[in-house]
């Protein structure tokens, strides 16, 4: 849920007294106090009947169109919308399939009017947007770049108007006697000067460059060799993975993970071919991934860089024997950086898979790169909280960024590691000996004001409750005399919280107005008399 404190909402206000900022959730502090039913019930204190997925918000408008032809809830601005340069807006909205009737399409409409004028629907924009039932879901309507609708054709687009002040949202259509029952929950108009920069991932916070000799580096990465269902692995790969040198090993500034042609048995099975398939024990969420990488060649042969929510329940995983894993695939989310199939030599390809879009996804982008399997090349994937980016050698050739951002298309903002492996399909090439991934460096990156990684600090300071709700309380370690101010970050770097002149009480203090932050991940900064303290908390 994104709650708004007033200390939270006062530091938007404050960028700029002539920006314009409209938003509401439903918890009091927010700056909308119009809102108004048309043709239907409206309850702006409803307890949020559906605590759950992305929304644990405790109270959210209710929606309940009993039969109105026209019905739809809105509000009037306090001045006329800035639409030529600030054209976006945000809710949250959860439709349960057993509060509607007939058959109309799941939908919300977006409408924008001038409520100034006798009829305001004459002057109307609209764009419409499809709803899933039964979860909550964040819809954006960009009337910059959205499909929209002019009730009045020969109207200017909406980016060319300014005489809008009316917004209103509307389930299901009109020109019906339906009903909808919805719930709506954090609406935001923001102009750009409140826009969060976006995120910069410059600062490096695990990277293996491969400089040893022999085998690698355990502490950093896992072999993953149980046979998941006790006789073969998925996609019908028929490699056995092993944890020897001869399919991993590091030299010359390099690690080779080697698929070989031979008899094998492991686990009381018996396979033709073996190859390697590494876990990073590294987890993150949000940042930049680069591997620099030559490609295996030949039929058969199907090379993957590639990421799974730390969450995963798969026998024999690194996170699974952690005790991380609750959560079954697609639904923890697979992120693939790069495949290549033997059987198409030279494309590189992208791709998701979410409930939404599993196994043969519509969620995918490659190119065609001559020379993978001769030279090296750049693999990168960019993570932000709204979308990912894959590139090869700085090229962009995908972007994933759903529209919809909900548990069935976007299970990403948990934590997720990174994987490298070389499967083996049965339509192997029968010459086939043996062929090399080789990577030269895997590095991950993260804003740089983070701190992710400064260990022995945040081992120095300690926080609870954590998970948190509200009030955070703090010991302070025993040289900190002074504590000049507490920052708060979210992952991808922002800052969302900053207090000043904070008061130390026998050896501890007090952070209070968390509730108002999103649930999730969160970055605390101590700067202190002494110097900087940082520890993850978690926000629930």
């Amino acid at each position: 849920m994104r709650n708004f404190t007033p200390l939270f909402l006062s530091f938007f206000l404050s960028l700029t007294t002539q920006a314009q900022s409209l938003q509401d959730d439903f918890e009091g502090t927010g700056n909308i106090s119009t809102w108004f039913g048309d043709d239907c019930n409206v309850n702006t204190s409803k307890s949020n009947p559906h605590q759950n997925g992305i929304n644990s918000s405790a109270t959210v408008l209710e929606y309940h169109d009993v039969g109105g032809q026209y019905a739809n809830v809105r509000f009037d601005a306090n001045q006329n919308l800035d639409l030529p340069n600030h054209s976006v807006f945000q809710i949250k909205v959860y439709v349960p399939s057993s509060g509607l009737t007939g058959n109309q399409t799941n939908q919300i409409s977006c409408k924008l009017q001038d409520g100034s004028q006798a009829s305001p629907w004459q002057t109307q924009t609209e764009i419409i947007k499809p709803v899933l039932l039964d979860q909550w879901q964040t819809i954006t309507f960009d009337f910059a770049n959205d499909p929209f609708i002019n009730l009045d054709p020969a109207s200017a687009d909406p980016t060319q108007r300014t005489d809008f002040n009316r917004v209103l949202f509307q389930l299901n259509g009109e020109n019906n006697n339906d009903e909808v029952l919805a719930y709506l929950d954090d609406f935001i108009y923001l102009d750009t000067s409140y826009t969060i920069p976006a995120p910069v991932y410059n600062q490096l916070v695990w990277s293996d460059e491969f400089n040893g000799n022999g085998a690698i580096d355990t502490s950093k990465w896992f072999h993953q060799t149980l046979l998941p269902n006790g006789s073969s692995w998925f996609n019908g790969e028929i490699q056995h993975y092993t944890d020897r040198q001869v399919n991993s090993s590091q030299s010359n500034g390099t690690m080779k993970l080697i698929a070989k042609k031979e008899s094998y048995t492991n686990q009381g099975v018996t396979k033709q071919y073996t190859s390697a398939r590494l876990n990073s024990k590294f987890a993150f969420t949000y940042g930049r991934v680069e591997v620099r990488a030559i490609l295996p060649q030949g039929a058969g042969t199907w090379p993957a860089i590639w990421m799974l929510g730390q969450n995963i329940s798969e026998n024999g995983a690194y996170w699974q024997q952690q005790g991380y894993g609750t959560t079954g695939w697609p639904a923890c989310g697979e992120i693939d950086i790069m495949e290549h199939w033997g059987t198409n030599q030279d494309f590189v390809q992208s791709a998701m898979h979410t409930p939404s879009s599993s196994g043969a996804t519509v969620n995918h982008g490659g190119r065609a790169i001559p020379g993978v399997s001769n030279t090296f090349h750049v693999y990168a994937l960019e993570w932000t909280p709204t979308k990912m980016i894959f590139s090869v050698d700085s090229v962009v050739h995908y972007v994933y960024q759903p529209s919809i951002r909900d548990a069935a298309t976007w299970p990403f903002d948990d934590p997720q590691y990174l994987l490298l492996n070389i499967a083996i399909e049965p339509g192997i090439d029968p010459s086939f000996t043996e062929d090399t991934l080789e990577i030269d460096y895997v590095r991950i990156y993260q804003a740089a004001n983070m701190g992710i990684l400064e260990m022995e600090q945040v081992q120095e300071l300690k926080l609870y409750p954590n998970p948190v709700n509200d009030q955070l309380q703090l010991e302070v370690p025993k040289e900190v005399s002074k504590v000049n101010s507490i920052v708060v970050y979210s992952l991808d770097g922002v800052k969302v919280m900053e207090r000043q002149k904070i008061s130390i009480t026998q050896g501890t203090l007090e952070l209070s107005g968390l509730a108002g932050l999103p649930n999730g991940n969160y970055q605390l900064r101590l700067i202190t008399d002494t110097g900087d303290y940082s520890y993850r908390f978690l926000k629930s």
